[in-house]
């Protein structure tokens, strides 16, 4: 029988997301001890999660945060989760890997910086992810090179895929099944896909491919522990302030403490670096792994901005996953923009609540009776969305606030504004959604903006006066602390995070077990 509460381990593993999920998986089947930490509840996939948009919202991060900037961002919600699993209990499944220009944007294109790795450091990484998820994929994606094919057959297309299918291909754009970490054929303990459309509140046949269900019970199975609604307070260094000795975290009200030889934070991009802010001392006064004064730095996100269109036919957008489909065609700088860099364009089916309210907040107009009326034509609309790859900037930040949680934690404060790039690429974007979409025979377009995905915060680097972490994710300030998520991205991309995060975390896992196994 496990202790609820361990006092030592060699490796605690601070967020059980999409990084520390398959970080906790890995190293327990590598014979590590390992201890791995969620600040929210262990969820049950058959009793826990049901068909209804207010009530998942649980398995969402809803502690305060403060947005600031010109363009506040959504700190919690949709964004980040809290519980075992993490965001991979609610995200879009969406397992697309980077371009191999992302990891050398300042080199290819001048803007941004270079990763201190490249595609090929993190492909057999993403060819183990995509087995291990497993991720469902097409037989043809023209914009990655990779050496092996998907695992399981891509996803089947609806009526909305086929309406942004046959509006692109007017205009000579390809259109490819989108990569999905969803099972399309049965698994032991698993039910593939039946379309039940509320993949953003959790996965109740467990087709969704979430940590929750694949690499986390993979690490209970080989040893390790789970430590569930354990709020990590505070990190401990040894008396020569450059290993960590322990931490200490909150549950049912009560402190206890916990040794480690290994420390590796994997809480997102802003429960990570408020974790380092708020542990100053003596000999680290701007906070842990913070030297270059870059912790908190360099916050980025996608924009996401979306056309709304409206089509004479239904289209039944809830009968399937939200997106399905997509092209990169505009991914890479182009000389005849006058901007940078690129973007996916990708059809989008929200469940009622987050398609109101996101029209409501693009429109004035779409209140009380009007916003009714709009509702009924809810299956006459589909909604195609840009994730455009936002530059770093250092100004865009997490920073603590003056304010405390129940905890007795600084509450974390990030602001974000978009640059010209960003504007200038927004507009180009939403000018080839409408055209595709009035190709596709749209009667009504409206546009709506919003920016999802977080990231940056505690990049990697090989320069410690520049960055948090090195190449291989320690600490350059401490011997034995390593930070994988989306946290240490040094650039966007144009893509969802998630795969490229859990490659990171496949390949630092690898690196643990060679250096220390």
């Amino acid at each position: 029988m496990q202790n609820d509460f361990p006092q030592k381990t060699q490796i605690a593993i601070v967020g059980l997301g999409a990084a520390g999920g398959v970080l906790f998986g890995k190293l327990a089947e590598a014979g590590f001890d390992v201890v791995g930490l969620e600040a929210g509840p262990f969820w049950d996939s058959d009793n826990d999660f049901v068909s209804d948009e207010r009530e998942m919202e649980k398995t969402k991060w809803n502690d305060p945060r403060i947005s600031l900037g010109e363009n506040p961002l959504d700190l919690g919600g949709g964004t980040s989760g809290k519980g075992v699993g993490g965001g991979t209990v609610h995200y879009t499944m969406m397992s697309l890997r980077m371009h191999s220009s992302d990891f050398k944007t300042r080199t290819i294109d001048g803007v941004g910086v270079d990763w201190p790795i490249d595609y090929d450091d993190l492909e057999k990484h993403y060819l183990e992810i995509e087995e291990g998820l497993p991720v469902s994929g097409p037989d043809d994606f023209p914009w990655v090179e990779r050496s092996k094919g998907y695992p399981m057959r891509a996803h089947r297309q609806s009526c909305m895929d086929a309406r942004f299918k046959l509006g692109a291909e007017k205009l000579d754009i390809r259109v490819a099944s989108c990569p999905l970490a969803c099972i399309t054929e049965p698994l032991t303990g698993r039910q593939p896909c039946i379309n039940r459309g509320f993949c953003e509140q959790g996965c109740k046949p467990k087709a969704k491919s979430s940590t929750l269900i694949t690499y986390i019970p993979r690490g209970i199975k080989a040893g390790g522990q789970v430590i569930s609604e354990a709020m990590v307070t505070r990190i401990n260094l040894d008396e020569t302030g450059k290993k960590a000795k322990s931490l200490v975290y909150i549950k049912n009200g009560k402190e206890h403490e916990l040794n480690c030889e290994i420390l590796i934070l994997s809480a997102f991009a802003i429960e990570t670096p408020r974790l380092l802010l708020n542990n100053k001392s003596k000999k680290h006064p701007q906070g842990l792994a913070n030297s270059s004064g870059i912790v908190g730095k360099y916050l980025m996100c996608h924009t996401d901005h979306v056309v709304y269109a409206k089509f004479k036919d239904p289209l039944y957008v809830y009968h399937n996953p939200p997106v399905t489909s997509l092209t990169q065609d505009f991914y890479e700088t182009d000389p005849v923009n006058n901007f940078a860099r690129g973007y996916t364009l990708a059809p989008y089916s929200g469940r009622p609540i987050s398609f109101a309210l996101l029209a409501a907040s693009a429109r004035n107009d779409l209140w009380g009776q009007k916003l009714l009326d709009f509702m009924r034509e809810y299956n006459f609309w589909l909604q195609l969305g840009m994730i455009g790859e936002v530059l770093p900037q250092e100004n865009n930040r997490v920073e603590l606030s003056s304010e405390k949680d129940e905890f007795g934690l600084p509450i974390p404060a990030a602001t974000f504004s978009m640059g010209d790039n960003e504007k200038k690429m927004i507009e180009v974007g939403y000018q080839k959604m409408e055209a595709i979409m009035r190709a596709a025979g749209a009667i009504e377009m409206f546009r709506a903006p919003l920016f999802v995905h977080l990231m940056g915060t505690t990049r990697m680097g090989n320069d410690p006066k520049k960055s948090v972490v090195d190449k291989n994710l320690k600490a350059h300030d401490l011997d034995n602390l390593y930070i994988c998520g989306n946290s240490v991205f040094p650039t966007s991309g144009a893509v969802n995070p998630t795969l490229t995060t859990q490659a990171l975390a496949a390949r630092l896992a690898s690196h643990l077990t060679e250096k220390f196994k």
